[in-house]
């Protein structure tokens, strides 16, 4: 995390936040941890060392105590908040900019913004995107689609057949996240993967080459990252390999950075719509998602069966 950097520019790009002081050169500041700070003990003239490099939020209990400080206090908390390595300054709810503070903003070309959100909206939003910025970063080998709307990781050898089967699956109508490699992070309790930016949209298929899947299926056919809700793996059809039948076998997973992820094996031969079998795969999960096991009624209903016909042979 030490060695990862985000520009406030590039917070700015996505959120859009009102600027009330600094050009664009101040906007090359870094913002070096996913956190943000409330400047309470600051504002009290309480100074600890060196400023942090989170983003300062001022909200409606800072700019009340603000209110009330007199200008020389404000004078030396501007000063100490406005220095390097701070990165920016973000005001809540559209409330007034303290002219001290934008005095001491205007000096040193300090980047302070505005925004009609209350605090905690800004809070939340802001160290969700820095967590992804910041998160370690793992690639895998495989393909990741969004199928039925559901993130699926296609795993398997070399030569399996993944890259075709996710084309089957573009003209099937589903999307397209990554193809060959997937840059995956962990974000809270979820794992989320896309496609280093070089590789958005492509598509490589031997004896075709690279296509670029959103001028040949439409825009809509490829994301720039999803959630990864299950792992499919594909393997080679093995006659001697006992394949699960029933799908009663739940305990298959794969573990990403500490996070257990449903995981299914399906073999691949020649003459099987592994498309299709995706697809249903999916909607199965779904299903139980939903408390709907076909798997599970199939099997009571064997068991039923068998305990009748004991039952039965009993009476004779």
């Amino acid at each position: 995390m030490d060695d990862k950097q985000v520009k406030v520019r590039t917070l700015l790009d996505y959120f859009h936040y009102r600027q009330l002081c600094g050009d664009q050169q101040s906007l090359e500041r870094i913002i070096g941890e996913p956190a943000i700070n409330r400047p309470g003990f600051e504002l009290s003239g309480f100074f600890v060392g060196e400023p942090s490099s989170r983003i300062n939020i001022i909200g409606e209990k800072e700019n009340r105590f603000i209110a009330t400080m007199a200008p020389e206090a404000q004078r030396k908390a501007f000063d100490y908040l406005t220095n390097e390595p701070v990165p920016m300054i973000l005001i809540s709810r559209d409330l007034p900019l303290p002219p001290i503070l934008k005095q001491y903003a205007d000096a040193k070309n300090f980047p302070v913004f505005s925004s009609f959100a209350p605090t905690s909206s800004l809070v939340v939003e802001i160290i969700t995107f820095l967590e992804e910025y910041f998160a370690p970063v793992e690639s895998l080998h495989g393909e990741l689609l969004q199928v039925n709307g559901m993130g699926v990781l296609l795993e398997g050898e070399s030569g399996v057949g993944k890259s075709e089967i996710a084309l089957e699956l573009l003209k099937r109508g589903h999307i397209l996240i990554a193809d060959d490699r997937v840059d995956v992070f962990r974000a809270h309790n979820h794992i989320t993967g896309m496609a280093p930016e070089i590789l958005r949209s492509m598509l490589e298929i031997r004896g075709v080459g690279v296509i670029d899947v959103t001028r040949m299926f439409g825009i809509a056919s490829a994301a720039e990252k999803t959630q990864i809700d299950c792992v499919i793996s594909l393997q080679r059809w093995r006659d001697d390999t006992d394949f699960d039948r029933l799908g009663l076998d739940n305990a298959q997973t794969e573990t990403i950075f500490g996070i257990d992820i449903p995981k299914i094996t399906i073999p691949v031969r020649e003459g099987r719509s592994i498309a299709v079998i995706i697809e249903s795969a999916v909607t199965n999960f779904i299903m139980k998602a939903r408390g709907i096991d076909s798997s599970k009624e199939f099997d009571d209903r064997v068991i039923g069966y068998i305990r009748e016909q004991e039952r039965k042979e009993g009476q004779k």
